[in-house]
């Protein structure tokens, strides 16, 4: 019976060692993740206004650059910068920050300057199909694959920049997932914003084509930004951040978001709607109203058509011709028949109320006031959710 009983009590003894072992380790790999996986999904405000006070160092302190703010905004907290990059394309620039705590970094993309080459680059405003290619010059092809979905389409100037920037952004990911960071913030503001939502599209792919190591996680916030695409690429980038890994964060008096103008055709519609098989239904009604209907029905067709033809012609043909005295290899693409334009993302509303016009009032002169870093950032402080 003791030998029994001095078998238990040993059994037991090494159970317990072995138990305290086993959690020893689950502790060890949980802070282990605890500190290579700091980003976590959700808005987060403090982490929208430490991206804000970075994007404010992007523009020319020499300058009255257009989002370059009125007011002293301090600099960032927590996170140092490592490289600027050259202005590139369209005068596009963005800047790579490191976090000093943890193993994330941040891509910054910067907003319209009053260079007016990077106004051209909002004002070549036509679609194109959201994946394809672009040639830039005769040694830089831009392969892209924004959506999977053909009715997916993206603004073209937008994503010029794009392609400048990726070439130059992408190399540098590489470089910090050497050093073992691989978690990003991906921030632009205004014009920024816009690139940032094709962006983020474009990294997602080149992680599905296995370009870009699939552990790297994205976590993307688009500041006051224009709309960058139609319905069908909206669909497809929300679900791609989709769990939390992506924001539009808009201030509701600020016009920049409800550009470019939007052109809804029929042709916009599923394939499945009750426009495509009207001629059935109205060959049914008697004369009169068969005739009213029809007069109606293309009254409501035509001049959609049309708008949309002009928009092509100038904000595409036209536009082209200017970017490629700023260009002068690129081959302009086979434009996409849309133009309907959408807000894309999850968006963060920012309402403005009574205390924040006496700080920003609308303004016939200062067509920015309600767009720059400043009015951003008092309105997000004042965020509650």
């Amino acid at each position: 019976m003791r030998e029994n009983h001095g078998s238990l009590k040993l059994i037991t003894t090494k159970r317990l060692f072995l138990n305290i072992f086993l959690l020893l380790i689950a502790s060890s790999n949980f802070t282990l993740n605890a500190q290579n996986n700091k980003l976590k999904p959700g808005f987060d405000k403090s982490e929208y206004i430490e991206l804000l006070r970075m994007h404010v160092l992007l523009y020319d302190s020499t300058k009255a650059d257009t989002a370059k703010p009125k007011t002293v905004i301090p600099k960032p907290a927590h996170y140092k910068p490592v490289y600027a990059s050259p202005a590139m394309g369209l005068d596009n620039k963005w800047a790579l920050w490191k976090s000093n705590a943890h193993p994330i970094a941040v891509i910054n993309i910067r907003g319209t300057t009053l260079n007016p080459v990077g106004w051209l680059e909002n004002f070549y405003a036509a679609m194109v199909p959201a994946r394809g290619e672009l040639t830039l010059s005769k040694d830089f092809t831009f392969q892209y694959h924004l959506a999977d979905d053909a009715k997916a389409a993206v603004h073209i100037g937008w994503l010029v920049g794009t392609a400048f920037l990726a070439r130059d952004i992408v190399p540098k990911i590489d470089s910090c997932y050497k050093a073992g960071i691989k978690e990003f913030l991906v921030m632009g503001h205004s014009q920024g914003g816009a690139i940032t939502f094709l962006l983020t599209s474009h990294l997602y792919n080149l992680q599905k084509q296995n370009k870009l190591p699939q552990d790297i996680q994205f976590k993307t916030y688009c500041s006051a930004s224009p709309k960058a695409g139609n319905t069908y690429y909206a669909y497809e980038y929300e679900n791609l951040i989709g769990g939390g890994w992506g924001f539009n964060v808009v201030n509701a008096a600020d016009w920049v978001p409800e550009v470019p103008f939007s052109v809804q055709t029929l042709e916009d519609f599923n394939e499945t709607n009750p426009f495509k098989n009207i001629d059935p239904v109205i060959k049914k009604q008697k004369l009169l109203a068969r005739l009213a209907l029809r007069h109606a029905y293309k009254r409501m067709k035509n001049p959609s058509k049309k708008a949309q033809k002009n928009y092509q012609k100038y904000l595409g043909d036209y536009a082209s011709k200017a970017i490629i005295k700023n260009l002068p290899e690129f081959q302009p693409p086979v434009y996409f028949k849309s133009n309907n334009y959408v807000r894309i993302g999850p968006t963060i509303a920012l309402l403005p109320d009574a205390e924040y016009y006496k700080q920003f009032p609308d303004s016939n002169k200062d067509i920015f006031v309600h767009h720059l870093m400043g009015p951003y950032l008092y309105l997000i402080q004042q965020y509650k959710h």
